[in-house]
């Protein structure tokens, strides 16, 4: 019997084996703001540690209810902090720093915000509204928008240098959802 023959039969008999792995779907993050929910697609390829922080706090519904705390117009909208002061964090310890050259603090991507020290990132995150080259190779990226980016713009700005905000608007509820 001729190859094309044994194949033709085994497609017939439905035992054709699987060829590779079947993937996994790709998990991404979704936020609901008070304009509409905004879709992340994470980045594990580049922030490994970063991306499985952000799963683990938002199955534990840790960042519902939270606020956008800081909030400058033409920069990006900050949260992920209990406190709402920019002065909380999760209990789980700090994370070292994940910094890439592969991706660019552009509008729609998402880092880890930090204080002085590259390798304390916890929970808090933040949203680009605009290009920040200053921020490339200096913050961890870890995830991007790809719907929604519309609500995002709509989240209450701050005052200030500091962009701090007064009555802020609350990150309503984060999910993980499967593409």
């Amino acid at each position: 019997m001729r190859r094309r023959d044994i194949a033709g039969l085994a497609l017939a008999a439905g035992s054709v084996p699987m060829l590779g792995r079947a993937q996994a779907p790709e998990e991404r993050l979704v936020l609901q703001l008070k304009d509409g929910p905004v879709t992340i697609q994470f980045l594990p390829d580049v922030a490994p540690r970063h991306v499985e922080r952000i799963k683990t706090l938002t199955r534990r519904g840790f960042y519902d209810g939270t606020v956008f705390h800081r909030v400058i117009e033409g920069f990006m909208a900050q949260g992920g902090d209990p406190r709402g002061t920019g002065t909380g964090g999760s209990d789980l310890p700090n994370l070292p720093a994940e910094f890439t050259n592969r991706y660019r603090f552009v509008r729609g991507i998402c880092g880890m915000a930090r204080s002085g020290d590259p390798n304390s990132a916890n929970s808090q995150f933040f949203i680009m509204f605009a290009p920040a080259p200053s921020l490339d190779g200096q913050y961890t990226i870890w995830g991007r928008v790809i719907a929604g980016m519309e609500a995002v713009d709509k989240i209450k700005r701050g005052s200030g240098p500091s962009g701090m905000v007064q009555n802020p608007d609350k990150l309503i509820r984060a999910t993980i959802t499967t593409a």
